[in-house]
This record gives structure tokens, C-alpha cells and sequence, in this order.
């Protein structure tokens, strides 16, 4: 596992149906190395801070194996890294491979993944293609978000090591279709309820699932 790409972008404009929409999404690598602090890369900022950024969303990953699937999927040969709006282009990181709760040192610093990415209108911009987010959704090949354990640099070409495995080993893929594909599933909500580092917005839908069950 390593980097490929460190990809920042500041927020701006674009003309989406007619409006101004200010979004984040378009990442460009950068060279050498950047520093990863609590809420975000140095250099990197989002424009809707009730959807993205936080604690819990401080760093989006998407890895190079799933470009190679929606390159066949989309018939597109035009992508370049940070196309997904991800921070980290990284490899053999794939959403079946990563759990929820997992810990890893990249470079200088220490990660925890907390969730899934759920995508918006604004991917589907990014793709030029607006049915786009509902099929990264469908297909559970969303990357995920980092929350920073300790702040240091990256850069591309870095290893990324496996410091600590959650035992309930939820990965992200089993997370993204429990959440949206699978609402009858109330045994393995309450398992991933059971990982501490499982981010609130995704604690609170689970808790809401288990709630609604439990009514007469």
C-alpha cells in the first residue's frame, strides 16, 4: 500500500443548471511534501462544511484499482488523479481490503478510517456525467475518510502500513451496503455500532435503524 498522489484544491465557483455553486472537488496533485493536520491538508478546503470536512472527514481516499473499474464501467480513458475529488490517490487499498476502525502511519502521520464517502450532485460535476453519483453509491466502491490520530507529512510514493485492525472487521464496502443496501440487516448494525471510530453521521443512522426495529 502507498501513495500515489497528494491532491489539494481551495473552493470555487462553477455554473451547475444555471446557479453558482462553490464546491472543493476539484483536486490537483501536488509535488513533494504537504502536511496533514486535524482537519485537513495544508493547501485544501471544502465549501460546504455541513457536508464535507471535520474531524471525522479530515482526509478522502480512493484508490488506483477502482479507477481501473469505472474506466470499463464509463468507457473513459480521461482520468487523472484526484478525479474523485480524493486527497490521496492511493494502491491496493480497495473498499473490500479496509475496515472501518483500521489504523495506519502514512509518513509522519497516524489515520483512522471512520466511514465511507457518500457522494453528492457535485461528484456527478466533477464526472461531467449527473447519474454518476447514484452509481458510486450502487456500486459501494466509494473510498473513505480519514480522521486524523496524529498530524505529519505526506507525500506520493509514501508506504502506507497497517498499524491496528478493528476487531469487528467491518470494511468499508460491508458499512456502504449495510447502510443503503441492506435495511433489514439489524444484526450487523448493532456490530458496527460496536466500532468506536464509526463517525456520528453514520452512529446516528445506525442507532435510528435499531430504534425504529425496536418500536411495536
Amino acid at each position: 500500500m502507498k501513495i500515489l498522489s497528494v491532491n489539494v484544491s481551495l473552493p470555487r465557483d462553477v455554473v451547475y443548471r444555471g446557479r453558482v455553486v462553490s464546491t472543493g472537488i476539484f483536486k490537483q496533485p501536488v509535488e513533494g511534501r504537504v502536511m496533514l493536520r486535524t482537519l485537513n491538508l495544508d493547501g485544501d478546503g471544502q465549501a460546504d462544511l455541513n457536508a464535507h470536512g471535520g474531524i471525522y472527514k479530515a482526509v478522502y481516499v480512493y484508490t488506483i484499482e477502482n479507477y481501473a473499474y469505472w474506466k470499463n464501467e464509463r468507457d473513459r480513458d480521461d482520468f487523472t488523479h484526484g478525479q474523485f475529488g480524493e486527497n490521496l490517490t492511493v494502491e491496493e487499498m480497495t473498499d473490500d481490503a479496509i475496515n472501518v476502525g483500521d489504523v495506519y502511519r502514512i509518513g509522519s502521520a497516524v489515520v483512522e478510517v471512520t466511514q465511507p464517502r457518500v457522494p453528492c450532485f457535485k461528484l456527478g460535476i466533477r464526472m461531467n456525467d449527473p447519474k454518476f453519483p447514484k452509481l458510486f453509491l450502487k456500486s459501494c466502491r466509494t473510498g473513505f475518510y480519514l480522521r486524523v490520530v496524529k498530524e505529519g507529512e505526506v507525500g506520493a510514493g509514501d508506504t502506507i502500513e497497517r498499524i491496528k485492525s478493528d476487531p469487528r472487521r467491518m470494511s468499508v464496502r460491508k458499512i456502504c451496503d449495510l447502510l443503503y443496501h441492506d435495511p433489514e440487516n439489524i444484526a450487523d448494525a448493532k456490530t458496527a455500532l460496536q466500532i468506536e471510530a464509526l463517525s456520528p453521521g453514520w452512529r446516528g443512522s445506525f442507532e435510528e435503524r435499531l430504534a425504529a426495529a425496536s418500536m411495536p
